[in-house]
């Protein structure tokens, strides 16, 4: 597998500095559990945001708490290698000046498809080799209960002959137009590795329902990706997530997120 070469992010000096978050809102999303309780509007500092880069994909359900050009502000001081100013313009064809408080340009995706191809665009830009192979995987399986599991990975090929994850019994044949090979897979059907997890994150879909926590989403993910990030710890959560132990895991992420970033608690008027 072929990277391109980046330069270290020097933002280790900005976690020294974390600066108390400011609530102007205790309204928290309709919803959502104790995992995401507690958010509320967040004012972020530019050094929460550089905190927040740090930890990837998971920190995106409380990115989203301050404005589009709040949040692509402090990714350009925290020399963040791709910012939202990059997505937007790369994925959706919109310079940032041009997009509203909301991030909203009538673009959004349903599918992981859609999604990856718009993060193969954004990674395309940036010079990305072999940038096609990187994938937006999730599984769905609590979906209906508000949460998804979200994995960035590379996989080498664009056809895959995997055992379904679901039943461990039936063999499958996915290439890129099947809706399935958008789940993370770690063996094919010969039990030869096959994913790379570059980054992964249980996340409350009311976070990524619209064009803003999608495009967050996506530029948390190239970043990961350009930074060469690997997260050798996906494949057991993954099958607690599917044993129905997502809320434990996206709680545990969750406070440890805020705990990185120095985000104290916001409280709700029934807490």
């Amino acid at each position: 597998m072929k990277h391109i070469k980046v330069k270290s992010l020097a933002i280790g000096c900005c976690l020294l500095s974390l600066s108390a978050c400011q609530s102007t809102n205790n309204r928290v999303g309709h919803g959502l559990t104790t995992a995401a309780r507690g958010v509320g509007h967040l004012v972020l500092s530019p050094f929460q945001i550089a905190a927040g880069l740090l930890e990837g994909i998971s920190s995106v359900p409380l990115m989203i708490s301050s404005s589009i050009h709040d949040i692509n502000k402090g990714m350009v001081k925290a020399q963040n290698k791709i910012t939202l100013n990059d997505t937007y313009d790369s994925a959706y064809g919109k310079r940032l000046a041009e997009v509203p408080e909301d991030g909203n340009t009538g673009e959004i995706f349903y599918r992981m498809k859609h999604a990856t191809l718009q993060l193969q665009k954004v990674l395309k830009e940036y010079g990305v080799e072999e940038s096609e192979h990187y994938i937006l995987t999730s599984v769905d399986t609590a979906n209906s209960k508000g949460y998804t599991l979200f994995a960035v990975v590379y996989r080498p090929t664009q056809e895959i002959d995997v055992i379904d994850k679901y039943n461990h019994r039936s063999k499958r044949n996915y290439s890129h137009t099947d809706r399935m090979f958008y789940d993370a897979y770690r063996v094919d059907d010969q039990q030869k590795k096959l994913d790379t997890v570059v980054d992964w994150a249980g996340i409350p879909r009311e976070s990524i329902k619209d064009q803003k926590g999608q495009a967050v989403l996506i530029t948390l993910a190239a970043n990961s990706i350009v930074e060469k990030k690997r997260r050798n710890d996906y494949w057991e959560v993954e099958q607690r997530w599917i044993q129905g132990q997502y809320l434990e895991i996206c709680e545990n992420q969750s406070e440890n997120i805020k705990e990185k970033m120095n985000i104290r608690k916001v409280r709700t008027p029934n807490e």
